[in-house]
């Protein structure tokens, strides 16, 4: 038989049983399916935000899309002339940056100490390179480390180790070669600026002085490294081999396994947050798949009827997974375009919760205890979450649409199996 009869077969079993439990079911189950495939797009959005925000901070500041390490540098210059070179002449490199980092113990004016990654960097990057300059805002001062001892300190580094704007901060304890000092009280910078990024451990860690300072209190054992941005981060791996091909005494190491751990927990957690959505379409599958059941049962008459003019098993079958996938169809479409909406319109849906969190509780306060309705505050953790832009993969969405549908096509499939067991003898002698 063909799709054409199948589908105009379906649909009549469907019109005629409008007000049958069947049809309330196939709705409940086309709901279902929509408010999964909503809720799990509009999720897996908010979580790619999150994770990106702070995926984006780590590469533009930490990790780089690229670390090449065990440079050889001159001792009358800088940089690697042939690797600074062969930078400048690939047009698939965005930027790259030249930099020392050693490990410190940071003690405050007022005695309070904190740890920190110590950066040295030259002191034209934070206008030279755009993605650096986008995730670190400087919230006092200015990101001024052109003169000897001045540096740059995150937010949280700041306030634990008690340093404001002009105060001296000392790095007591450093880590360096042999030449260098494992404690000092020598070692004074004074805060030029204080910063602020999208990931609390930047913040709470992160400290930049110049790249000759650097030199001057890391030791000679310290190995200069180069940040290398490219213009696609997903092309890191292959960059790699064209650049080990040509300086193959240098090693080099992407973004992904530099940060392997943090990302694969970020992943997990990814995860495991699908499964956990997912079982919504494991239940929409198993009322599906009893209301399908239930249709059977109900339309047995006409199944013998189709069968006693010739049809085939197989093809009577074929009608109920196809009103299945039609079920599953008319679920994921809406579900895909309110997913899509509540995503693009992510901060406008956490400020409209944030102002209708305030005036319940606000209203509940009033009643209960008047007094305390000045104490009743907007949640800002709804502010934090509109502030963040959701991220839209169209992989992931094809996805999820797909296992909407299929959720409900094997269950009808399932479902429908009793129609090949029935005989057109067996029904009639009943009827």
């Amino acid at each position: 038989m063909s799709i054409k009869w199948i589908y105009f077969v379906s649909r009549r079993f469907a019109k005629v049983d409008r007000k049958g439990s069947s049809a309330v079911t196939t709705t409940l189950a086309s709901l279902g399916i929509c408010f999964g495939v909503m809720t799990l797009i509009t999720v897996i959005s908010v979580m790619n935000g999150f994770q990106h925000s702070f995926i984006d901070v780590i590469m533009e500041i930490s990790s780089y899309h690229i670390r090449v390490e065990n440079c050889s540098v001159p001792e009358e210059k800088n940089f690697d002339d042939s690797f600074e070179k062969f930078c400048l002449s690939e047009k698939l490199v965005k930027s790259f940056t030249p930099f020392y980092e050693a490990q410190s113990l940071v003690v405050g004016s007022n005695g309070k100490e904190a740890a920190a990654m110590i950066k040295a960097l030259p002191d034209f990057v934070y206008n030279h390179d755009e993605g650096f300059k986008k995730q670190v805002t400087m919230i006092a001062g200015q990101f001024d480390i052109s003169s000897p001892n001045n540096i740059v300190i995150g937010s949280e580094l700041a306030r634990r180790c008690g340093a404001r704007l002009g105060n001296e901060i000392n790095l007591y304890a450093l880590s360096g070669g042999s030449d260098v000092d494992l404690f000092s009280s020598e070692r004074l910078f004074t805060v030029t600026g204080i910063f602020h990024t999208g990931y609390a451990d930047i913040n709470a860690s992160f400290a930049f002085i110049n790249i000759d300072d650097g030199k001057k209190y890391f030791g000679s054992d310290a190995k200069l490294i180069y940040g290398v941005k490219l213009l696609d981060e997903n092309d890191c791996d292959r960059q790699i081999a064209r650049f080990s091909s040509q300086f193959p005494n240098l090693k080099f190491e992407s973004w992904k396994t530099y940060n392997r751990s943090f990302f694969g927990a970020l992943q997990v957690e990814k995860n495991m947050l699908m499964v956990l959505v997912f079982m919504i379409f494991v239940v929409v599958a198993i009322n599906i798949f009893n209301g399908m059941r239930r249709m059977v049962f109900e339309r047995r008459e006409e199944i013998s009827v189709l069968t006693a003019f010739g049809g085939k098993p197989v093809s009577i079958q074929s009608i109920f997974v196809m009103q299945g996938f039609l079920t599953g169809i008319s679920g994921s479409v809406p579900g895909v375009l309110l997913g899509l909406f509540l995503s693009i319109n992510m901060d406008t849906v956490f400020l409209l919760l944030s102002k209708l969190s305030y005036y319940a509780s606000l209203f509940f306060v009033m009643l209960s205890n008047p007094a305390n309705g000045d104490f009743v505050r907007e949640n800002p953790m709804f502010m934090l979450y509109a502030s963040i832009p959701p991220k839209i993969f169209t992989s992931e969405v094809l996805m999820i649409s797909m296992f909407g549908i299929l959720s409900s096509l094997i269950a009808s499939f399932i479902a429908s199996r009793g129609v090949l067991k029935m005989t057109v003898a067996e029904v009639m002698r009943d009827e």
